[in-house]
């Protein structure tokens, strides 16, 4: 199919060219029946934009960065892959950096998007503090940013994530229903106090008299999968010959639970007779796993997807209005119940 140009549509509509291309630009002056019928014609004909010609002219570069821990992990390519599938729906490309869940890696990668020229940033910080002073520079002054996934609450902005502290106050709910009420929580170590996953564990066991034990909270490296494994082993040891012996293990992300399986096969732990095990996963095969993991899943797609929309939203509004156009959005998670906790 040959391409077709804005003459082309413009000598086919009886418009002029300037006016097709205020149209296809969503331009004030052109009213939308007019506009509607230009967008029409122009994807029935597969009309390209001339990605390149517009941002030489207008000063952008029509991409978008995106910094995430690691593609290397199934939870963050599905919410790439909903980023991706928003990006058909505008005029930007993405580029994908990854900050190994290390603070000044994660500064590297933006300094090196802002070098490309993007003309904004999504990012699903380290912690909730990581470059915070830096972030809120850029974000004031240089290009928008949109945070997904993870939160830094000192940087105003749209934020695009699940309601974690539901998820997690329901599935501790579950383990102590079925009378497993000396859970072992296992988070990163980059996570503070007042994380929603831990807030919600800690307020399950408040709820129903039960005391937080310190001993039964483990913050592990997220950045090497080698150290994580030997910390969540030794840990595990060691409560296990202790009076506080777990009966339940929550793992707080998707890597901690599937590593915790794992490690509990090794170690001959039966699940879910000895210890049952319940965390936040999208696995996209669960019952490959053995046993199938109980877990709280995340509508990544709907995250990345609409993470990109919003700050698409925020480039095409004028620059004093994005600060009035902060939001937090909590998306509903889901929990479903397998084998690891079927007693």
């Amino acid at each position: 199919m040959s391409k077709i140009t804005i003459k082309q549509i413009a000598e086919t509509l009886g418009l002029s060219v300037s006016s097709i291309s205020k149209a296809l630009n969503d331009s004030y002056e052109i009213s939308e029946e007019t506009k509607k019928r230009v967008r029409d014609y122009a994807k029935e004909h597969n009309y390209k934009p001339n990605r390149l010609a517009k941002s030489l002219k207008g000063g952008h570069s029509n991409t978008i960065g995106v910094v995430v821990c690691s593609i290397n992990n199934i939870f963050v390519s599905q919410i790439l892959d909903g980023i991706q599938k928003a990006s058909y729906e505008t005029e930007y490309d993405i580029i994908v950096m990854q900050s190994h869940e290390n603070i000044e890696n994660e500064k590297s990668c933006i300094e090196a998007l802002l070098n490309k020229g993007v003309d904004g940033i999504l990012l699903a910080p380290v912690s909730e503090t990581s470059n915070t002073e830096y972030l809120c520079k850029i974000n004031s002054e240089i290009c928008p940013i949109v945070l997904f996934d993870r939160f830094n609450p000192s940087l105003d902005t749209i934020k695009v994530g699940v309601n974690e502290y539901k998820g997690a106050l329901q599935a501790t709910q579950h383990l102590i229903r079925i009378n497993r009420k000396k859970i072992l929580f296992i988070t990163g170590s980059q996570f503070g106090e007042n994380n929603p996953r831990i807030q919600g564990y800690k307020k399950a066991l408040k709820t129903l008299d039960i005391p937080f034990n310190n001993k039964l909270m483990l913050a592990c490296n997220l950045e090497n999968n080698e150290i994580l494994n030997r910390q969540i082993s030794e840990a595990i040891t060691e409560l296990l010959k202790s009076k506080v012996k777990p009966n339940a293990i929550f793992g707080a992300t998707g890597v901690i639970s599937i590593q915790v399986l794992g490690i509990l096969a090794q170690m001959k732990i039966k699940v879910p007779d000895e210890i049952a095990v319940i965390g936040f996963s999208n696995f996209d095969m669960p019952f490959a796993l053995n046993p199938p993991l109980s877990s709280i899943r995340q509508p990544t797609q709907e995250i990345g997807f609409m993470a990109l929309t919003k700050l698409v939203d925020l480039l095409n509004m004028e620059k004093h209005k994005r600060q009035r156009a902060c939001e937090t959005i909590l998306l509903d998670t889901t929990i479903d119940f397998r084998k690891s906790t079927d007693l």
